[in-house]
């Protein structure tokens, strides 16, 4: 179950945001695999003076920075993540960002970290994951979203 947030410039379009958005599930589907529905995201328009970067940092020429900050389980390789990442900024290249200006972060914790409502841990209950078809708790991984 990850959880994105997306901080972008306040005079982005609606149908770009969204476009954003929806590119940003589509790559983790097919990248990371999580299940279609599972999809939890905040969108942050901010002024342009908000979204502070270094327009040359390491060699890439940013301009308009849109930044996508990924919470998920831990226990993904950095293949994937890797893969994640090209299908983020190949998804976005359809609506119009250059992947020059994509600013992506990931940060893993573990399943006890998550409840989806009702103040329970949904991904600690391997019953629950079973009648939804998501793999149980794997001892040393967690491929889940």
């Amino acid at each position: 179950m990850p959880l994105t947030r997306i901080a972008l410039r306040e005079d982005t379009p609606q149908a770009i945001q969204r476009a954003i958005a929806d590119g940003i599930h589509r790559a983790m589907v097919n990248a990371i695999g999580i299940p279609p529905e599972d999809r939890f995201q905040i969108i942050e328009p901010r002024r342009a003076d908000e979204l502070i970067f270094d327009s040359g940092y390491l060699g890439v020429e940013r301009r308009n920075v849109v930044y996508v900050q990924i919470a998920m389980v831990r226990g993904r390789p950095a293949e994937r993540k890797q893969a994640l990442y090209r299908a983020i900024a190949d998804e976005l290249g359809a609506a119009g960002v250059r992947a020059e200006d994509i600013v992506i972060t990931v940060i893993e914790n573990g399943r006890e970290d998550w409840s989806i409502g009702n103040g329970h841990a949904q991904l600690l209950d391997a019953e629950l994951l079973a009648r939804h078809g998501i793999s149980p708790v794997t001892p040393g991984t967690e491929p889940l979203s």
